[in-house]
């Protein structure tokens, strides 16, 4: 018989403070997800069942899990929640929206939930011990035991690992292409260090990604449980990095010092900012430059005059808005007036988005989305009603 006495080494100390780290964070993104952080529960609850799982690989790699027997493989159903808690943070992050209906993904977790409550939770302790030596010590003859139930009614408890990782990759393809898609609504590449929240979900992901090979490989190489603690000490690694960039983005350790304009050294005077806005304005209300979907800064510059650099703190300045922003705005403002217009009510949503400057719908119900909250048909049809009605 093995030595079962708890021991613990450097994995099990890693593991155990990534434990106690991750639960600083499950507090601090549940009680911080208020409002416009809503997403915060996702990776909360995704964070709350990583530090479960850890847990439970601490005590069978420890040898506790001795100590409580019932607990052996209690947490598997939490295997298939974890990467359904990510997509939806992801998606609710970055799609600003969320429907009830989006649970759905969690029915395997309840499902498996469901079955090991009926065929694992009451079985006797003798069982669970020949699963905790067949996990850690599968060399060990196996010891007698009790236990209720056919032979093929374990045929799902058996395959929760290939669940799992069939889970896994399912998701990590959802997950890289909602983060692909965000940053092509913000027109960059996804290897663009230009947007500080988009790269914040971009570098979780490759942590991410970066667990499920370490997970594929490890039930690829080792023989039943026995290179989870290297899965969990990397979630642990996980933890720290994501503990790392709070706290380096918060305003805890910054020295409060005054932040430089970002035009202060610009040679653009009050007067020639003037004579720019009233160009700009006459401009749009005379040509309407927006509607061309080769609408460029440099493009528009060129047309009023001026430079590049000029026209941008114009807008920023005079507007308190980027270019982007700006021609958002105003292709928004006449796709809505086009969308309210009963003239107008054969054309379908991709011709409005076209004679609005858009090369495509779904960049088109992006922009409309985040400037009315709704989608141009939904604003179609309401506009449409309520003229009808009144």
């Amino acid at each position: 018989m093995p030595d079962l006495k708890p021991h613990i080494d450097l994995f099990a100390i890693l593991i155990l403070l990534g434990i106690i780290q991750g639960a600083f964070l499950v507090y601090f993104f549940l009680t911080h997800s208020k409002g416009k952080q809503f997403p915060n529960r996702f990776l909360g609850i995704a964070l709350f069942s990583m530090v479960l799982l850890m847990s439970d690989v601490w005590l069978g790699y420890t040898n506790y899990m001795v100590l409580v027997l019932g607990l052996v493989d209690s947490t598997e159903p939490i295997n298939l929640v974890i990467f359904p808690c990510l997509y939806l943070y992801f998606r609710t992050s970055l799609r600003k929206n969320w429907d009830w209906k989006e649970l759905w993904h969690f029915s395997p977790a309840i499902l498996y939930l469901i079955y090991m409550v009926v065929m694992w939770y009451p079985q006797p302790l003798s069982l669970k011990y020949e699963a905790f030596l067949g996990a850690f010590y599968p060399e060990v003859p196996q010891p007698p035991f009790k236990s209720y139930g056919e032979d093929w009614m374990f045929w799902p408890k058996w395959h929760i690992n290939q669940f799992t990782g069939i889970s896994m990759v399912i998701y990590l393809f959802l997950d890289w292409n909602e983060i692909d898609q965000a940053f092509k609504r913000s027109r960059l590449s996804i290897w663009s260090n230009q947007h500080s929240d988009l790269i914040w979900f971009r570098n979780l992901m490759f942590h991410l990604t970066l667990i499920v090979l370490v997970y594929l490989t490890t039930r690829a190489t080792f023989e039943s449980d026995l290179g989870d603690h290297l899965v969990v000490a990397h979630m642990a690694f996980v933890i720290y990095a994501t503990s790392f960039t709070i706290i380096r983005q918060s305003g805890f350790f910054k020295v409060e010092t005054p932040e430089p304009s970002k035009y202060e050294r610009s040679s653009l005077t009050p007067e020639l900012q003037q004579r720019t806005l009233a160009k700009l304005q006459t401009l749009i209300a005379n040509e309407k430059p927006y509607l061309d979907s080769t609408c460029s800064l440099p493009k528009l510059a060129g047309q009023l005059g001026v430079s590049t650099h000029h026209l941008s703190q114009v807008l920023n300045d005079a507007m308190g808005l980027s270019f982007f922003e700006w021609m958002a705005k105003y292709r928004i403002q006449e796709a809505k007036e086009l969308l309210r217009s009963p003239q107008h009510n054969h054309l379908k949503i991709e011709e409005i988005a076209e004679r609005v400057g858009y090369n495509s719908k779904s960049a088109f119900n992006g922009a409309f989305k985040r400037e009315t909250g709704q989608t141009p048909s939904v604003f179609r049809s309401s506009s449409l009603s309520a003229g009808t009605s009144s």
